[in-house]
């Protein structure tokens, strides 16, 4: 682990207090700061999953490992700024399902040549994420389709779709952790002695929360600087929201992903990646929009731009295709790396009125 880089958690809060107009320090700092941490979050969920099984242990990361983009999303929320709040949201589902999924395959499939994990509950989540594009690209199309008389009705249109989406997400709650959970537990892979050296559920709980603390003042810190901090990079903030901070903001779920799948842990592996972002698509997102009826200065709605909808709906069918047959190997993450790549620099060239 790189436990060096702890330095810069105390760097970037410093220079947050004594320095605030130093705007690329404090971004760099943070994003640094952020890279042990997620370290020590994944070897917390890793040791709490020997205790609750692959299932509980992959909904437990991804739900820590969201945790800072989701105080993050709800300041921006408080603020107004829903742009930011949706670029966010729509960088967090794909890095996931491209970035830190295909990093992991592709680690996993390089040491272990191919791996296995249950088609069954692959293709559960994979019906889920096709549920979560369908969410996303429904409001989107009745705001071109109804036109400008429809815009009235948008904002309940979100509300009454996210009452769905929160339903949908329990219902996946209720399948994989209690009526169909022997499909998540997964044959336990490698432990190489891990059971010498586990730590106790008490220890493990202590330092996930204490992980997840410091990323979520961490990632504040970062994101309070990081649209300066592009400007003088000579990135759009369209780019920052989608790609710059859903990368750090996903270092905790990559980290531990990829740790997972070397070790031979694909259902935990898949768990955390694809479980991160059918998260973000079935509980965040349609919570901030009803928070936003009592804490934002106006209610928030889910259309989200063309590019963010056309971006996760290619995102969703490529991983399901790879995802579907129950086996994974290193090509497979070179192809979700590839479409992550593709996506980024298509965001990097957009302008950001599109």
């Amino acid at each position: 682990m790189l436990n060096w880089l702890l330095i810069f958690v105390p760097i970037a809060i410093g220079l947050e207090f004594t320095m605030p107009g130093s705007h690329s320090l404090i971004f760099i700092a943070a994003c640094l700061a952020i890279v042990p941490l997620a370290g020590w979050l994944g070897r917390a969920t890793e040791q709490l999953a020997h205790h609750t099984g692959e299932g509980v242990g992959g909904l437990l990361n991804a739900t820590f490992g969201n945790a800072a983009e989701l105080i993050i999303a709800i300041m921006a929320l408080r603020k107004g700024l829903y742009p930011v709040v949706k670029a966010s949201l729509t960088g967090s589902i794909i890095g996931n399902i491209l970035l830190v999924l295909g990093a992991a395959v592709l680690a996993g499939g390089m040491k272990h040549k191919e791996q296995r994990f249950n088609a069954t509950a692959a293709r559960a989540q994979s019906t889920l994420l096709t549920l979560a594009a369908i969410a996303l690209i429904m409001p989107a199309a009745f705001h071109y389709l109804a036109g400008p008389g429809g815009r009235i009705r948008e904002n309940d249109l979100s509300l009454e779709i996210s009452i769905v989406l929160l339903f949908t997400y329990g219902a996946h709650l209720l399948f994989s952790l209690r009526t169909h959970k022997q499909l998540f537990e997964g044959e336990g892979g490698e432990e190489s002695g891990a059971q010498e050296n586990a730590w106790t559920l008490r220890k493990s709980v202590l330092m996930l929360a204490a992980a997840t603390a410091l990323i979520a003042w961490v990632s504040e810190i970062l994101v309070g600087s990081v649209q300066e901090a592009a400007a003088a990079f000579g990135m759009t903030s369209i780019f920052i929201g989608v790609i710059v901070v859903a990368i750090i903001g996903n270092a905790a779920e990559h980290s531990t992903a990829v740790i997972m799948a070397l070790k031979n842990r694909m259902e935990l592996s898949m768990g955390i990646a694809i479980g991160s972002s059918l998260q973000i698509a079935l509980f965040v997102a349609p919570a901030l929009v009803i928070l936003s009826h009592f804490m934002g200065p106006q209610p928030m709605d889910l259309v989200f731009s063309p590019a963010e909808v056309l971006t996760v709906f290619l995102s969703v069918l490529i991983t399901s295709q790879i995802s579907s047959d129950g086996e994974s190997n290193w090509l497979e993450g070179v192809l979700l790396l590839a479409v992550y790549l593709i996506v980024a620099v298509v965001f990097y060239f957009l302008p950001d009125n599109a």
